[in-house]
């Protein structure tokens, strides 16, 4: 375990929480190499259905560490994940971002790379690259657009200002609003439903939901259909149907 990522399971989620509270949670190379490390084991283990990624000290995420960078030159990217260990590639299953304070720049773009997001009143979300004559090349342009209406990701982008969590929840970026102090508890909350569902429906629905996007009308029931023929012959589609009828919880296997 780093010390600049705390990593902990709780009821089949893992929660990772970005801890460099002195740095506003800036994402320096270790510190990305971390959250690299932590999405593979968040893949890998059969003992976690999703995750959960939040800041100490209640913030999300400032963005890249420009001190760190200055100084040694060393930028935080980790192979295919790119920007954060995550930005590029997330994780197969699903991530939930439980954000508090600033999620700025590389932290609003890592905020991007979740697919659900849960943030306090007191939260702000901006990418100011464009006041340092940068582009927010993360994700930012890319994923922001088709989150919110295009307009306003233009205002984002290209003013450059921060926007209150309430203005990206009515935009429906934010999908829980919350009291400040409790982004993390309701991101758990909204994690335990989701891990109550099969394990294998779950993570196939959201790579079909994500890989789906560019799909032709005219194909997409044709390429929706291989990927999703092995839920309707699998253990969990049997166990489920069971539950159903014996009025009982049913038992995954994720199988």
């Amino acid at each position: 375990m780093s010390d600049v990522l705390e990593v902990r399971v709780v009821d089949r989620i893992q929660i990772m929480t970005i801890n460099r509270p002195q740095a506003r949670n800036a994402i320096d190379l270790e510190t990305a190499q971390a959250i690299a490390a932590a999405m593979d084991t968040l893949d890998a283990s059969d003992e976690v259905d999703l995750g959960v990624l939040t800041g100490a000290g209640q913030t999300f995420c400032s963005g890249m560490d420009l001190k760190a960078f200055a100084q040694t030159g060393a930028r935080p990217y980790v192979g295919d994940r790119g920007f954060a260990g995550l930005c590029e590639r997330p994780p197969a299953k699903p991530l939930i971002a439980a954000i508090e304070g600033y999620a700025l720049a590389g932290g609003c773009e890592l905020a991007l790379s979740c697919d659900l997001i849960v943030a306090s009143t007191s939260a702000q979300f901006g990418l100011p690259e464009v006041r340092r004559g940068l582009v927010p090349g993360s994700g930012g342009m890319l994923r922001l657009p088709a989150r919110i209406p295009y307009h306003i990701a233009m205002e984002v982008v290209l003013t450059g200002e921060l926007m209150q969590a309430a203005r990206m929840h009515h935009y429906g970026l934010v999908n829980r609003l919350v009291e400040p102090g409790h982004a993390l508890d309701a991101a758990l909350a909204l994690g335990r439903t989701i891990a109550a569902n099969g394990p294998l429906a779950v993570r196939t629905a959201k790579h079909i939901i994500a890989e789906s996007r560019n799909w032709r009308a005219a194909d997409m029931f044709d390429l929706q259909r291989p990927r999703v023929a092995h839920i309707f012959v699998s253990e969990d589609a049997r166990e489920g149907a069971t539950a159903f009828a014996e009025k009982r919880a049913p038992a995954w296997k994720g199988r």
